[in-house]
């Protein structure tokens, strides 16, 4: 089993950044994808960047590429996700998966954190 715990959400001006945590338990997150989503109230949960086991290969949704960057550390059993330039619509919960399959549909991750408010002011 993998339990996340995210961390890092806040209140921010536009433009300003923030960087969310993810810690894993569990000894077998180094080899899941891992994976960002955020929701907004009264809208679907959205894909925001992935992460393969490997960190060889990164992907972005095109709302926040050249803003946001994922990385992780598997020595610290963690995955970041830097958010630079923040909008007023990046407002949401933020949500960190881990999975086998990754990518950008949340039905291919296996685990999920419980979130974190990110809430972004004009």
């Amino acid at each position: 089993q993998v339990q996340l715990v995210e961390s890092g959400g806040g209140l921010v001006q536009a433009g300003g950044s923030l960087r969310l945590s993810c810690a894993a338990s569990g000894r077998t997150f180094s080899v899941l994808a891992k994976g960002w989503f955020r929701q907004a109230p009264g809208k679907e949960r959205e894909f925001v960047s992935t992460i393969d086991w490997s960190g060889s290969m990164t992907y972005y949704a095109d709302s926040v590429k050249g803003r946001f960057t994922i990385s992780k550390d598997n020595a610290k059993n963690t995955v970041f996700l830097q958010m630079n330039n923040l909008k007023p619509e990046d407002t949401a919960v933020y949500y960190c998966a881990a999975g086998r399959l990754g990518g950008s549909r949340w039905r291919d991750y296996d685990y999920w954190g419980q979130g974190t408010q990110v809430t972004v002011s004009s």
